[in-house]
């Protein structure tokens, strides 16, 4: 809450410096857009740490208290670790059509979601986009204690023994990219809705300058498309191809069954 009316600025400023471009160039749009992505960047890393580091020290009791909303997006069908028994994890490199395609749909929801709020409130994305950090960080936090916790239980049946901080960091090392990747796809998508919507604020629809305004923010709302099928790419690869992270999250949803 209190980002939002600094937000409002910093969008504000961006609009106008777009209005300044007499034509269009991606290096101009990167040079315009790239000190507000960084911003979204460390917000989300931010608020991802603190989710992830919570649930690793705090008392379970404290952390299903807590993290209640967060802990019961895992159980969809649309979250990753579902998703991950799509994943053939075979000897040689492969690729599921289908789990690449359900990944793409549950992502451009976020996506769009994230641009239609910007566009009708302004910087409202910026819920959207911590509360998705919060839900990677508990989510990504709560496998590495669970996988670690069963793997202590049930050590003749557990493929991987390692200590949660250990788990916690394969995982990031894993998901770090297609994670960022998709991330920056948000936030380009939420910078687009939020700019447009200051533009038909400030200027006539048929002005040249809400044009240019307009054209710019259409092309950075395509490149967020690119970073999310982008994103899809490498996490369908991720999850067919690097064993390890699926039996993370197998060992994780066994310990509810243990």
């Amino acid at each position: 809450m209190l980002l939002l009316p600094e937000l409002y600025k910093i969008f504000s400023i961006e609009e106008r410096q777009e209005m300044m471009e007499t034509q269009f160039s991606f290096k101009e749009l990167f040079r315009d857009d790239w000190d507000v992505v960084k911003i979204y960047i460390f917000l989300f890393l931010g608020v991802l740490l603190v989710f992830t580091v919570g649930t690793l020290v705090l008392p379970p009791s404290e952390t299903n208290r807590l993290f209640e909303q967060q802990l019961e997006i895992r159980g969809n069908p649309g979250h990753t670790g579902q998703l991950a028994y799509e994943g053939v994890f075979a000897d040689e490199f492969t690729f599921t059509g289908n789990l690449f395609w359900n990944l793409l749909k549950n992502n451009f929801r976020v996506l769009l979601a994230c641009f239609l709020i910007a566009l009708l409130t302004g910087d409202g994305a910026i819920f959207i986009i911590t509360w998705n950090a919060s839900v990677w960080g508990t989510i990504f936090g709560i496998t590495a204690r669970h996988a670690s916790e069963y793997a202590q239980m049930y050590p003749a049946q557990a493929v991987l023994s390692y200590s949660a901080p250990l788990m916690i960091l394969i995982i990031f090392l894993i998901v770090f990219w297609h994670m960022i990747i998709e991330a920056i796809a948000y936030f380009c998508a939420a910078i687009s809705g939020s700019i447009i919507s200051k533009d038909v604020l400030l200027e006539k629809f048929e002005s040249d300058r809400f044009k240019m305004v307009f054209k710019f923010n259409l092309y950075l709302f395509l490149i967020a498309l690119v970073f999310l099928v982008l994103g899809a790419l490498v996490e369908t690869i991720v999850l067919d191809n690097v064993a390890i992270y699926g039996t993370i999250i197998e060992q994780s949803l066994a310990f509810f069954g243990a």
